[in-house]
């Protein structure tokens, strides 16, 4: 699948490319990153691509990363419409102002007016609230939230890092009042994060939104870089986040990965990236890059395509243990309509109650 073979995003009209740029890497401000001249080289190899979909926030390198992708689309102002641009707001940007972050009306509106100064634009394509403020009542949040579609500085709304319930308290809210609805849900989502199958992505595509997974490569882990042959030889560049995953189940599936590369002829890193890129309800996958080789390993994995076994093989060894009553759920198909095909699942029988008729008394 090429870069400019492009989706709707969720229940929208909104085309985007497969894979959507992130930009957290864009600049150095944290100790990490991309300088200007590298991002800049960055966005210029994805839009030759067909690349059509960035995604950033306001928090990220402290309004770096918007202002570097201002300056750029600034001196490229064509590029503008043909640019699906989606940032964030959540992140405070003025320590000691309690207005300053979460999802309050005051604090939305600000944010929204602080980025649309940084990207040098009078309009964002995707406004996403980048976590769930507990501290504001979801009322006000998609009111703001549809208010700025109104006046025309948001075209499109979606949610990252929200529980479901809350999600779907959001959404039913906005179609039950009239207010612009949600079109997209970013979640972290790879073979050593499942757990959002439980009730995330059941939830999204019930309600209509498109999925964005984050960190499909659990901060470079499936990449294939960290070996069990190396624990204790190789320094995780990301601190605390990457050694705490890097645990037994962490390993098989990487060296899991690694097997199927090498028997297709391909990377790690590419391997885990195509298998997400099939899970159902999967939209655009953000990818980060700090450097242009990391860009286009993650292009790569477009071009891959997994068959059923090697896809089963990665399915079943990251099998999650999901919350109740997922478990519960997939059992009860034996006594709801035993051995029969309903959509396409077979139900399978239960000894106890096989043969047994359904009016027996």
């Amino acid at each position: 699948m090429p870069l400019d073979h492009y989706i709707t995003l969720g229940r929208s009209g909104l085309r985007v490319s497969p894979l959507c740029l992130g930009t957290m890497t864009f600049g150095e401000d944290w100790g990490w990153g991309s300088s200007e001249a590298e991002s800049v080289s960055l966005l210029e190899r994805y839009f030759a691509l067909g690349g059509n979909f960035i995604d950033t926030a306001n928090a990220y390198t402290f309004g770096h990363s918007e202002a570097i992708l201002g300056s750029y689309l600034s001196a490229s102002p064509a590029k503008r419409q043909q640019l699906v641009l989606a940032t964030k707001f959540f992140g405070s940007m003025q320590v000691g102002n309690p207005n300053a972050g979460g999802a309050g009306r005051k604090s939305i509106v600000w944010a929204c007016e602080e980025s649309l100064r940084r990207l040098r634009t009078d309009y964002i394509d995707l406004y996403w609230m980048h976590c769930w403020d507990y501290h504001s009542p979801i009322e006000e949040t998609m009111r703001a939230l549809d208010d700025l579609v109104r006046t025309g500085k948001v075209r499109y709304i979606g949610f990252s890092d929200t529980p479901a319930w809350k999600t779907a308290q959001a959404q039913v809210l906005a179609h039950f009042r009239g207010w612009t609805p949600l079109i997209g849900l970013q979640i972290e989502y790879s073979l050593l994060e499942r757990s959002v199958e439980g009730e995330l992505i059941p939830m999204a595509l019930e309600l209509g939104l498109g999925i964005l997974p984050w960190s499909p490569l659990k901060s470079g882990i499936l990449s294939g870089k960290y070996r069990r042959s190396d624990q204790g030889k190789v320094a995780a560049g990301r601190g605390d986040r990457v050694d705490s995953a890097l645990n037994a189940r962490a390993y098989e599936v990487i060296e899991l990965l690694v097997q199927i590369a090498a028997d297709i002829g391909s990377t790690a890193a590419r391997v885990a990236l195509s298998w997400l890129r099939t899970r159902v309800g999967v939209a655009s996958t953000i990818i980060g890059a700090r450097t242009a080789e990391q860009l286009e390993e993650n292009l790569g994995s477009l071009s891959v395509s997994l068959d059923s076994p090697q896809l089963d093989r990665l399915s079943q060894l990251t099998e999650p243990q999901l919350n109740f009553p997922a478990a519960f759920l997939k059992r009860s198909r034996v006594y709801r309509n035993p051995g029969l095909v309903i959509n396409g699942e077979l139900a399978g029988t239960d000894p106890v109650v096989a043969g047994q008729s359904r009016e027996s008394y």
